[in-house]
C-alpha cells in the first residue's frame, strides 16, 4: 500500500514537472520574433496572433518539409492546444479568468507554432543555399 502512494505521488509529480517544462518551451519559443515571410504564407494580415490562427499555422507546419530529423513537431503543443481550449470551453463560462487564461495560452501556441515554421524555412533555405554553392 505503501508503495502504491509513493508511486502516485511521484508519477503526479513527474507530470508536473513536464507540463511546466512545456509550458517553459513553449513561452521561450513563442517570444522570439515572428518572420513575416510565415505571417505572409498563413495570410495574416497583422502583426497579432490569434489563437485561431493556430490551425492555419500547424496546416503550414506539415506543408514545410523538415530536412533535419532531429527536430520536434507540433504533436505535443497540438495536445496541450486542444487540452486547454477544452478546458477553456468547458469551465470558462463559469470562470472568466480561466476563459482569459486559455485564450493567452492558445495565443502562446500559435505564435510557436509560427515561429516553428520560420525554422524550418529558414533552414530549408540555408540547406538550398549551400547546395548551390557546390
Amino acid at each position: 500500500m505503501f508503495a502504491a502512494i509513493v508511486f502516485t505521488i511521484s508519477m503526479v509529480a513527474l507530470s508536473q514537472f513536464a507540463l511546466y517544462y512545456l509550458r517553459a518551451v513553449l513561452t521561450g519559443v513563442a517570444a522570439l520574433p515572428v518572420s513575416d515571410r510565415v505571417l505572409a504564407a498563413a495570410h495574416i494580415e497583422e502583426a497579432r496572433l490569434l489563437p485561431q490562427h493556430f490551425a492555419t499555422l500547424a496546416q503550414l507546419h506539415d506543408l514545410t518539409p523538415d530536412l533535419e530529423t532531429d527536430r520536434g513537431g507540433l504533436g505535443l503543443v497540438r495536445v496541450y492546444y486542444r487540452f486547454v481550449q477544452a478546458l477553456g470551453v468547458l469551465l470558462g463560462k463559469h470562470m472568466p479568468a480561466l476563459a482569459a487564461w486559455s485564450e493567452q495560452e492558445r495565443a502562446i501556441c500559435a505564435r510557436y507554432a509560427a515561429v516553428q515554421v520560420g525554422r524550418r524555412l529558414q533552414a530549408n533555405l540555408e540547406l538550398a543555399a549551400s547546395l548551390r554553392s557546390c
